[in-house]
Order: structure tokens, then sequence, then C-alpha cells
């Protein structure tokens, strides 16, 4: 598809369905005790099958940017084609209906967040050597920010960039649950670049080259029994000047570009495992207890209110507004899904949770009931969402600071 004009949107909807039906297969409905029964949170890969994982969700990536059904919204200097929100939206929908490999979380950070923010912050050569090729995943982009050290504040960063006589950056510091660290070519690093101001003001963002001499990633062992995520050690990694992304100083507001389109994208987080967690109600093969059905109507009130939490957020993008807060009460509203599914499963199940029966869609919710809860953390802290919360939309005083 190339794109001179905003096409009709029902003749661009029945468009992708045409394509999407040109190189997969339709979406069958599952069926109850067929197929996998995985409900993970986080995927319990090894190195090799994340790997083989992400190449074949690039390549499809790559048929559809090729295609013209890649950075629909994204500027056509970059191979995009300038078009609103909604039709990116449309284009989702569509893709529900078919069985296309489904993107794990690096891709949205490389094309959502990464991208976006180079584009916005880069120099003409940045953003002609990275913009186009993340957008097409011809490169893979992982977030280098949090550390052990900074909690959930991530300006209390202490990985340190200095610069050299001439010019070039030396890198040293850890940083840790850095997703997709095995299989990426870039991070995006947060460097602390001054003590002598405030810790928002002596912040600079690098690209980091994950092959880069001094650059050790190491998987981190979780209670799963898998390595979703990983610490990356940063030690004497020298770099020029070119691979700085804003300028020195500057960094906090680039990192905010980042984080503001990650509170975007975490809205429909957990609502997959929820719907299963009221398909396993419905076949328990048992009737359940009054107790157990008002679990269970609770957690589809639950999702549908989050539902509609992430219609407002998508509302306001299609419209041309700033979500804000919106998008923080969204994360809030997924992880509260995800702590209310384990309950209902936990009620459910009892010791076929913890124990392995045999019986189909029974065991497999272990990883979820070990995985939810990490999500409280990731992406933003529920701490960090309240206080942003409070603090913009019901306009309550900013927490004290010592």
């Amino acid at each position: 598809m190339t794109q001179t004009t905003i096409p009709d949107l029902a003749e661009f909807t029945e468009n992708a369905h045409a394509w999407l039906a040109s190189v997969a297969q339709p979406r069958t409905e599952a069926v109850w005790g067929e197929g996998p029964d995985s409900v993970a949170v986080f995927e319990n890969w090894t190195a090799e099958q994340e790997r083989e994982h992400t190449d074949t969700i690039s390549r499809y990536e790559k048929a559809k940017f090729d295609a013209g059904w890649g950075a629909l919204n994204s500027p056509v200097e970059f191979g995009g084609h300038d078009l609103p929100m909604s039709y990116v939206l449309a284009f989702r929908r569509a893709e529900e209906a078919f069985d296309v490999p489904r993107r794990t979380e690096m891709f949205s950070v490389t094309q959502q967040l990464v991208a976006p923010t180079i584009q916005q912050w880069g120099t003409d050569e940045q953003k002609a050597k990275f913009v186009r090729a993340m957008l097409r995943t011809d490169l893979i982009a992982c977030q280098l920010f949090s550390e052990t050290e900074a909690g959930s504040d991530l300006a209390a960063v202490r990985t340190r960039a200095d610069r050299t006589p001439d010019g070039s950056w030396i890198i040293d510091g850890h940083k840790v649950w850095t997703s997709g660290a095995l299989v990426a070519d870039y991070g995006v690093a947060l460097c602390r670049t001054d003590t002598s101001v405030s810790k928002y003001a002596g912040l600079t963002m690098l690209l980091v080259p994950i092959n880069a001499p001094g650059v050790t990633v190491r998987p981190i062992r979780q209670m799963t029994g898998g390595s979703s995520f990983n610490e990356v050690y940063l030690e004497g990694v020298e770099l020029d000047d070119t691979h700085r992304l804003g300028p020195v100083g500057r960094g906090w507001q680039v990192a905010l570009t980042v984080l503001a389109a990650e509170r975007l994208d975490g809205g429909t987080l957990g609502l997959a495992n929820a719907d299963q967690a009221v398909e396993l109600a419905r076949n328990l093969g048992r009737e359940l207890t009054e107790i157990e059905r008002d679990a269970v109507a609770d957690l589809v009130t639950r999702s549908y209110v989050q539902r509609i939490g992430t219609m407002r957020v998508a509302g306001a993008i299609v419209a041309g507004n700033d979500p804000g807060p919106e998008a923080s009460l969204g994360k809030l509203l997924a992880t509260d899904t995800m702590a209310t599914t384990s309950d209902v499963v936990r009620l459910l199940l009892g010791r076929e949770a913890t124990s392995d029966s045999g019986r189909w869609g029974t065991f497999a919710w272990s990883e979820h009931l070990l995985g939810a809860p990490g999500y409280r953390i990731a992406g933003g802290t529920d701490e960090i969402q309240h206080n942003i919360i409070a603090e913009r939309v019901l306009g309550l005083p900013r927490e004290p600071k010592p």
C-alpha cells in the first residue's frame, strides 16, 4: 500500500484484511483443552528460543512494512504514511482476526518508544540511521534505564558517562530489569554526566551498541524459573559523541518522551489472561459456589472497566489530544486486573494451581501467579502512578522532598 492521501477508513480496513489474508491464516476461536495452555506473564524462553521468536516476529514486521502496512502514523520520510492513529488502531483490530506472530515487548519498545524518541531528539544523521531501521525492525532496541540503587526514581541513576578530552564518552555502571537485551542491537542508556547540578539536570541519554566492548548482558533468574529480564554491565564503554541522543544535560527530558509512550502502551495488559480465567470457570467441571461466582463476576466487571479506560485513551489519541494521566490510570487498572485474575484462579483451582495434576489449563496458571506481581513494578511502579493521578488529576499537594 502506497499512501499520498488519507483513504476512506472502511476501504482501508477492507484492504488490510485482504493483505493479512494473503500472508496468514484466519485466527480460529480457541477450543478449551486444545493447543498450548500457557498463561505466563513473562515468557520463560532460553536465549536460543528468544532469538528464534524475535526473528520470526521481525520477518513478519518487515513484510508488513514493505507492503505499506507498517509505521502507518510515522512520517513519510521514514517509510511511514502520516495517517491518523485511528488507522493504526483499525489495522491492529484487523490483525486480531489472523494468526500472525504476536509481538513481544521488544517490538513495542523499538517501534513505539525508541524510534519516535530518536525522531524527536536525534540529529539528522541519527534519524537517517535509526528511525526507519527501527520501524522496520532491521534494528532492535532496549531501554537501559532502571538501576538497583535508583528505586522508583529514575532520575537517581548512578551510571556515569564521563567526557574525554577528545569529546568521547566513557560509560561505567549497571542496569537491571532490561527486557530483550540478549536480542537487542542498541540500548538507550540514561547516564549521569554532571553531579554538580540537580539530579534532573545532570543526565544525558546515549545510544549504546549492545555489542560494544565493555557491555555484558547477564540473564536474571526469576522465581518462575525463567529469565525474561537481564542485567547489563557497562564497564569502560567508550563511545564517540555521535551516540549522544539529545543535548548534554537534557537526558531527563529525552527519557520522559520514552516513558510517556510506554504508559500509553500498557492499557491492555492482563486482559487475555482475565478472559482465560473466565473460561476456566466455565470449564471447571463442577458447579461454582456463590463465592466463586461472585469472584468471577467481579473479574469480568474489572476487565470491562479496564477496556473502557483503554478505549478512552485511544479516543483521546485519535482526537489528537494528549491522554495525560489517563494512561497512568490504565496501568493501575491493568495491574489490578492481573491481581484479581490471580485471586480468582487460586479460588477456583486450590492445590491444582501449585501441584501439577496433568489436567489441561490448571497448573499452567502457576506462571501467572508468580509473574503477575512483577507488573506492579514494571513500566512505572503503582506508587508512582498513584502520585501522578493524585498530583496531576486531583490537584493534591506534591509529596514532600527530603
